[in-house]
């Protein structure tokens, strides 16, 4: 091997040694540390809301129990079924001890020796596990006919009665509860997508924040109503720091903002003016800004009637300055119309102003410019005439 050939090897060694070293220093940093660098959320992009109480007094904590059947209602799946099967068991076994103890009080079992002509108050228990089988028998109506309540007894008939009344409730309750859980429309909601990021550019010749949302389903969301607010921590003039201030911001699509036709993805967006919150943040410092978007959608569920709501939030670098959306609505050759979510999240990088301000001041300009000329050296002198016509 010639020296120039020994030089293109070690430099082309070099150059993937540098290479790889690049890529797995960029690797580390995005998988250990990189979550450190993220910023707080209050609202996750699914929605969930990241907050959490603290110092709750004991007497606060015994309004949840109250308000049992929204306490129900909000518990996980597993908690859920936790209390539905104890329920169940629970109620099934307390009651077979009552009346194995109806049994024994009446001197029943077998170990107590009955005579031939004894008349029980519960046929065929002879012990714990035949009064449970009786109880599960009575709560759930099976009656399979060989163990029966005697009229031998009134303590037996009242048990039976008593019972029978607290399997209803408990079946009524326990089952609506699961019923109500499955049809919340909290789950019509993970249908209604938002876009990844939003996107400043211009709309119709204004400056403005854009955001796309979808609906998977056919079904469409009646009513609909979509509005923002913008998070951020302020410092009133009388000192007052205020951690998480709400401002609100006004989505628009090119019909308002209410009773949405959510037939399609509808590209949301709001105008950036004088009173934005936005109209003094610039293309360079956006990502310096300390503030949390988040986004609503309020609407009722055709098929249920239910009110759903669906959130997300997007920070600063989730706000892409000088990008639109790709285009996803298509119409076939069959006449159809096809929606491409495979282009939903998709932006495209355009011209856009670098600031608010600028945009305005150039259109001041503009209209400045129709009306005439300004000549900032122009001076005006008065000049004295003098009549040298000597009459």
């Amino acid at each position: 091997m010639n020296a120039s050939s020994r030089n293109v090897f070690e430099t082309l060694i070099r150059v993937l040694t540098e290479s790889m070293f690049k890529h797995l220093r960029k690797w580390v940093v995005t998988r250990f540390f990189g979550h450190s660098r993220q910023r707080a959320r209050l609202v996750s992009k699914d929605g969930r809301c990241n907050i959490e109480f603290g110092n709750v007094e004991a007497q606060s904590r015994f309004i949840f129990f109250v308000d049992i059947w929204t306490t129900v209602l909000d518990l996980k799946w597993r908690y859920k079924m936790t209390i539905f099967i104890t329920a169940f068991l629970g109620s099934w076994f307390f009651f077979g001890l009552l009346w194995y103890a109806v049994a024994y009080i009446h001197k029943d079992l077998p170990e107590f020796h009955p005579s031939a002509n004894h008349t029980p108050c519960v046929e065929n228990i002879n012990g714990l596990t035949s009064a449970f089988l009786f109880s599960l028998e009575t709560q759930v109506t099976i009656g399979y006919g060989f163990r029966c309540v005697t009229e031998q007894c009134a303590t037996a008939i009242f048990l039976l009665i008593f019972q029978s009344i607290l399997g209803v409730i408990i079946n009524s309750f326990m089952c609506g509860a699961i019923l109500a859980k499955i049809s919340r429309p909290k789950k019509r909601a993970k249908t209604i997508t938002f876009s990844k990021n939003a996107v400043i550019s211009k709309r119709g010749g204004k400056l403005c924040l854009l955001i796309r949302v979808a609906n998977l389903r056919k079904s469409l969301l009646i009513g609909s109503h979509i509005y923002g607010k913008l998070l951020k921590t302020t410092v009133t003039p009388e000192g007052e720091t205020i951690i998480l201030d709400q401002i609100n911001i006004n989505f628009v699509v090119d019909a308002g903002n209410e009773n949405l036709f959510f037939i399609s993805p509808l590209t949301i967006y709001h105008v950036i003016d004088h009173n934005s919150p936005f109209f003094h943040m610039a293309a360079e410092t956006l990502l310096q800004q300390d503030f949390e978007l988040v986004v609503f959608l309020d609407g009722t569920v055709e098929s249920t009637s239910a009110t759903c709501q669906v959130r997300t939030s997007y920070v600063p670098e989730e706000v892409l300055w000088g990008y639109r959306f790709a285009p996803i609505v298509s119409k076939t050759k069959e006449g159809k119309y096809r929606v491409d979510f495979h282009n939903f999240s998709k932006t495209v990088e355009v011209e856009t102003p670098h600031c608010a301000m600028c945009l305005y001041n150039e259109k001041d300009a503009r209209a400045r410019m129709k009306r005439g000329y300004d000549n900032p050296n122009f001076i005006l002198s008065e000049v004295n005439e003098t009549d040298d016509t000597k009459m």
